[in-house]
C-alpha cells in the first residue's frame, strides 16, 4: 500500500492526506562537540527549526551533503538549522574530524555546523540519538538509526519528523515541513 506524503497543513477536515508520525523530543539541554573540538549544547546552536542528519564521507548517501547545504543557505537567514553528526556506526565514516571537515568543505562546500563523531545506535549511543530514535518515521517505525543520513526535523514546540535516509533532504515532504515551520 502506497502512504500519500504528508501535507503540511491547517488540520481542517478537507485534509485527507495521512499525517506524518511525530514525537516531541527535549534536545536543547544535551551536550555536543563540535567538529573543532568546543563543547556546546543544542540550545546554544540555536536555530527556531533544526535538520539534523547522522552523516558519513563514504557512503552512497554521502552526495545529500550538497542538499543539506543548499537548505542551510536558502532558510538560514529565517530560522534553519543544518546540523551534521558523522558517525562510524556503518563502518563509512573512518576519518578524523579535521578530515572529516576538509572533505565536507572541499568536496561538498559544507558551512553549516558538524559535530565530532558520535554513536548512533547501541550502549554507547550518543544522548541526541537515543532522544531521536524514538521518533517514528513515515510508516510509524521508530527506534534505532537504520543507516546513514536519516534526517529529523525539530519543530520550535519540540515537535520532531523523522526521515529515512532515502529520502533526500530537499525532498517536497521535507521542504514543505520546513517552510511551514518557518513561517509560523
Amino acid at each position: 500500500m502506497t502512504r500519500a506524503p504528508a501535507r503540511v497543513g491547517t488540520g481542517m477536515a478537507d485534509d485527507t492526506r495521512t499525517a506524518r508520525p511525530t514525537t516531541t523530543v527535549a534536545i536543547d539541554a544535551i551536550g555536543v562537540t563540535t567538529i573543532d573540538g568546543r563543547a556546546t549544547t543544542l540550545g546554544e546552536v540555536g536555530g527556531r527549526v533544526r535538520l539534523i542528519a547522522n552523516v558519513a564521507s563514504r557512503c552512497g548517501f554521502t552526495p545529500q551533503y550538497a542538499a543539506l547545504e543548499r537548505l542551510w543557505e536558502t532558510y538560514r537567514d529565517r530560522g534553519l538549522v543544518v546540523l551534521g553528526f558523522p558517525s562510524n556506526q556503518f563502518l563509512q565514516e573512518l576519518g578524523s574530524e579535521e578530515a572529516i571537515a576538509e572533505f565536507c568543505r572541499r568536496d561538498y562546500g559544507v558551512t553549516f555546523p558538524m559535530f565530532a563523531k558520535v554513536h548512533v545506535n547501541g550502549r554507547h549511543r550518543h544522548p541526541l540519538f537515543a532522544e531521536l530514535a524514538r521518533v517514528p518515521d513515515d510508516e510509524g517505525k521508530g527506534g534505532r538509526v537504520a543507516w546513514n543520513f536519516e534526517k529529523w526535523v525539530v519543530l520550535p514546540s519540540g515537535t520532531a519528523h523523522r526521515f529515512r535516509s532515502r529520502v533526500e533532504p530537499d525532498a517536497p515532504e521535507v521542504v514543505e515541513l520546513i517552510e511551514a515551520a518557518l513561517a509560523g
